[in-house]
């Protein structure tokens, strides 16, 4: 019999958690017979000692036992899913699924809500009018066997990883590896999709700030993927500066629909379609070119049809905050590197985001950026325009961005979005 007072000491004192003690501790919390208490030194003392690769296999694997598993094997198509490890702009799961779904495979998304400085997909895609992410299992089966791609909340995929995301988020063991790859792996293992394709971000805006622990996360995720049976590969991204334009919800959704249109920023469309030639091949199909659905429309198409099973109304106009401010250059040149920590802080305090689980959000809150870097700039253009339905939040926004961003005489230097591919 265990107790969570010898297994927190065990792990305390670098231990390694037995099979038996971690499927015990994982069972208790989501029965809410270990309380939070427990839990966070036990989160704690693994942020600080680490787990071995397999402790990592099994945590993940008991987080997947706590609830249901889904099984889309009898579609009749390739389902494919991606995951991001949370950015500033990221909103590349917007185009990206109806890209894949154009191409001929199927895509079960369970996204999240944002959280901290990162957004959330599902606040994004609610800032459409009627869009709903609540959707049962049998909703999101008939919709993938009809439209072929749903967007959802989690729901009853891994519970005990939500819960253990609401307390890592309060206790300061967010950035843990083994944290990280448990909690995606879990959830993304129990959607039920065939495979997978991962985003791991690098950079100022990452959760992880390095490259060697972003590929690190990235290799064990990957691991973990196909040591399940479900083909994985990982894409290293750049997000030391924000994807795109915008920062936000609905500035994104409008910033994406762009890109569904044949326009949009060019490292939005660089991403969407990298990503969606990754999904593609794990998912087995060839011959596609996934940038040609956004040039012909039938992307958008898709997304159209993809909203509308969802509730959503896309004639309606997305919301846009009430009261807006700008930042403007002091003097011309050319745009230096923009913070994307810096743009991520002012749209979370312009309301964009929220400090704790189950906050509502302002859709219409966020940053436009309207030079990027290495842009021209002219003494007195616009450089960022900050939106909010209250108004008392844009002087600490300011605060925020103050800093994160510079006009000089030479370009910065930029690398590539695109790092590296694992697996």
């Amino acid at each position: 019999m265990f107790d969570a007072p010898s297994i927190i000491r065990t792990k305390r004192d670098g231990g390694v958690l037995a099979d038996a003690a971690i499927d015990w501790v994982i069972d208790g919390y989501t029965r809410g017979a270990v309380a939070d208490e427990q839990m966070s030194a036990l989160l704690m003392a693994i942020f600080l000692r680490g787990m071995t690769s397999a402790e990592i296999t099994r945590w993940t694997a008991a987080m997947i036992d706590s609830g249901e598993r889904f099984d889309f094997g009898d579609l009749g198509r390739p389902t494919v899913d991606k995951h991001s490890t949370g950015g500033v702009g990221d909103k590349i799961t917007i185009p990206l699924v109806p890209v894949v779904l154009a191409c001929g495979a199927a895509v079960p998304q369970a996204a999240g809500r944002g959280l901290g400085h990162t957004g959330g997909t599902l606040d994004k895609l609610e800032s459409i009018a009627g869009f709903t992410a609540e959707l049962s299992k049998a909703q999101i089966r008939g919709q993938l066997a009809g439209v072929g791609a749903a967007i959802f909340a989690a729901g009853e995929l891994a519970p005990a990883d939500r819960k253990i995301y609401a307390l890592r988020d309060i206790t300061a063991t967010t950035e843990s590896l083994p944290l990280i790859a448990s909690s995606v792996m879990s959830k993304k293992l129990a959607e039920g999709a065939s495979s997978l394709v991962l985003d791991v971000k690098v950079g100022k805006g990452a959760f992880l700030k390095t490259e060697a622990e972003s590929r690190e996360l990235a290799a064990t995720m990957v691991e973990l993927g196909n040591a399940s049976g479900v083909p994985t590969r990982a894409l290293l991204t750049d997000m030391n500066r924000p994807l795109g334009r915008t920062v936000g919800n609905a500035l994104e959704v409008a910033e994406s629909l762009e890109v569904l249109a044949g326009g949009g920023p060019d490292d939005v469309v660089e991403l969407t379609v990298a990503l969606a030639v990754e999904m593609l091949a794990t998912a087995g199909i060839e011959d596609v070119d996934p940038a040609r659905t956004l040039n012909d429309g039938t992307a958008m198409d898709r997304f159209r049809e993809l909203v509308a099973a969802q509730g959503g109304d896309l004639t309606a106009p997305l919301p846009i905050g009430a009261h807006a401010e700008t930042v403007t250059a002091g003097a011309g040149g050319v745009m230096g590197d923009i913070d994307a920590m810096s743009v991520a802080m002012a749209a979370w305090r312009l309301g964009a985001g929220r400090a704790a689980p189950g906050q509502p959000v302002q859709f219409g809150a966020g940053v436009r950026i309207h030079r990027r870097p290495g842009d021209p700039v002219a003494a007195g253009e616009t450089l960022f325009t900050l939106y909010t339905d209250t108004p008392e939040r844009v002087a600490p926004a300011l605060a925020e961005l103050d800093g994160g961003w510079s006009v000089g005489t030479q370009p910065p230097r930029i690398g590539p979005l695109i790092i590296d591919r694992i697996g």
